[in-house]
């Protein structure tokens, strides 16, 4: 989410909802849910089906497999939910009858909820902040490690910061000074992270250490200003090319580890949220949140006929032992990494 408003666009190539399958040729955007979402986000490919959020309510969704059907409600927390990752062994993996449990990105900390469960909380940080916060966007990197950024309720201030929990489930903060991180995002290797700040405009290119997790000096992949959108949730697909939402102008566009843009996808409303891929299709998320000209498609849920893949969402996979990277105490600021290498 961010703080930029908005206007419809036309409403061309948009195909009905329907029992039909989306237009093979992928010209054409369906409705994929008949429901409008406030601030529709997190898109996850899960099970051979994708999830979602509808961030301010708190609730988890799994979409249907044909377009026009209500999806599932898998959580309900009341409280608001930035993302998810499923947790190894707990009921997610294919064949696996158990109940699904859930890491989350929620309120003011990061938690593990099953299906219809309390959160069970590993760590509220951002319980007694000064200003009112909460958390936003997350994912796990290739090893099994949940990332994710809080910010401001406002999104106006530069007083959040990007969370990495590690194995044993210990929480470090590893950045601070963010006002809107969204993603992070990671190469299919695991040595490249990627990071938004919405409010700024910014996606940031970390290199990782795939053993520990620990960050090292950023690069500016993209700078984005208020007319062409600002950069939101985001996805890397299985040759390692960044999809990136942009909030403000309904596109996706696509990027090299290079930063250089190679394709550009229009959506017929404004607030697109997050992108992913699964079962032969492109989603992308919308949201109705803070638009400034009411929009009858902001906050569906679209999908669209693709050859792109991606891997599935990477479970949060626990094991003892591990220590974090920031043992000593210091943990750098996003101002100070902008300063010293940008």
């Amino acid at each position: 989410m961010t703080r930029t408003g908005g206007t419809p666009k036309a409403r061309a190539g948009i195909a009905p909802s329907s029992p039909q399958a989306p237009d093979p040729t992928g010209a054409d955007w369906q409705v994929w849910t008949p429901g409008r979402y406030q601030l529709a986000e997190g898109l996850r490919p899960h099970r051979g089906g994708m999830v979602f959020v509808d961030l301010l309510k708190g609730d988890l969704y799994r979409c249907a497999d044909t377009p026009g059907r209500a999806p599932d409600r898998l959580l309900g927390l009341g409280v608001p939910l930035g993302a998810v990752a499923p947790v190894s062994g707990g009921g997610n993996s294919d064949g696996d009858d158990g109940d699904s449990e859930w890491i989350v990105a929620a309120g003011t900390g990061i938690a593990l909820v099953t299906e219809g469960g309390r959160p069970r909380w590993l760590d509220r940080p951002e319980a007694h902040a000064k200003l009112p916060m909460r958390m936003n966007d997350g994912v796990c990197d290739p090893a099994g490690r949940f990332w994710a950024g809080s910010m401001a309720l406002g999104g106006d201030a530069p007083v959040g910061s990007l969370y990495r929990v590690d194995h044993d489930g210990t929480v470090h903060r590893v950045l601070y000074g963010l006002a809107v991180p969204n993603g992070p995002a990671f190469s299919p290797c695991g040595s490249l992270m990627y990071l938004a700040d919405s409010a700024e405009g910014t996606v940031l290119r970390y290199p990782v250490d795939p053993r520990t997790g620990a960050l090292g000096a950023p690069s500016l992949l993209a700078r984005f200003t208020a007319a062409e959108g600002r950069p939101d949730g985001m996805t890397v697909d299985d040759e390692g090319l960044l999809w990136l939402a942009l909030w403000g102008a309904g596109q996706v566009r696509c990027h090299t580890p290079d930063g250089v843009r190679v394709q550009t996808l229009d959506l017929p409303t404004p607030h697109t949220s997050s992108v992913a891929f699964g079962a032969g299709r492109m989603y992308v998320t919308t949201a109705r949140h803070r638009l400034t000209v009411p929009d009858p498609l902001a906050g569906a849920v679209f999908a669209r006929a693709s050859p792109t893949t991606s891997p599935p969402a990477r479970p949060f996979g626990p094991s003892p032992g591990q220590r974090g990277p920031y043992s000593d105490g210091h943990v750098p600021s996003y101002l100070e990494f902008m300063r010293r290498n940008l």
